[in-house]
């Protein structure tokens, strides 16, 4: 069973305006997950950004099928050269970015958004209760990706760049332990937030 994400409270749900509203909800997507990489505190080897928050909400608000297509967008984007990424263009960009040391992170925007999604597309951002949980699957579900490709890298060469990884221990010393209790936070704020809008759309 699915239902109405928050985003489906505002403008038309048919004809023209439907895809008015689709077209605006992948803009302004793509514009925060765009503004969130830039606000960032530099740490080695990922900066702390304000993405995870901005990823958990865009998948809460807007559901499993338009959170994918904004996060689909943005990755485009920064595929094509545009510097959408935290560290860009100082660290590179395009393809030779996305395979580099944050890749993997970049994969688990597009898992975390699925995850939490489909799960409020069934109305799991209603309560705290189930909010939090959606939130911690996300996480896990960015979080993996990350860690895999730190630990193990990837098995190909991009313009003669060498794409392999740490071992899994320095994976998880670089990768998670300096962001980790930072994303808690983060994400716990989004699972307090979601339930408060919907109690005020309520009444």
């Amino acid at each position: 069973m699915t239902t109405k994400v928050l985003a489906d409270q505002f403008g038309a749900d048919e004809g023209i305006g439907l895809w008015l509203r689709r077209f605006a909800m992948i803009v302004l997507g793509v514009a925060l997950l765009w503004l969130s990489a830039k606000v960032k505190v530099m740490t080695e080897p990922v900066p702390v950004t304000l993405q995870t928050f901005a990823i958990m909400a865009i998948a809460m608000a807007y559901g499993a099928r338009m959170g994918v297509a904004v996060v689909l967008a943005y990755l485009a984007l920064g595929a094509m050269g545009e510097p959408v990424f935290a560290n860009t263009p100082e660290r590179g960009l395009g393809l030779p970015y996305m395979f580099g040391p944050t890749g993997g992170y970049l994969a688990g925007f597009l898992t975390a958004t699925l995850s939490v999604g489909l799960l409020s597309d069934r109305g799991w951002d209603r309560s705290v209760w189930t909010a939090a949980p959606a939130m911690a699957v996300g996480l896990a579900a960015l979080y993996l990706p990350g860690i895999l490709r730190l630990a193990y890298g990837f098995p190909i060469v991009i313009m003669g760049a060498n794409f392999s990884g740490f071992d899994v221990s320095k994976a998880i010393e670089f990768g998670l332990a300096p962001f980790i209790l930072a994303d808690i936070a983060k994400v716990a704020l989004a699972a307090i937030t979601f339930p408060i809008i919907w109690k005020l759309l309520g009444r």
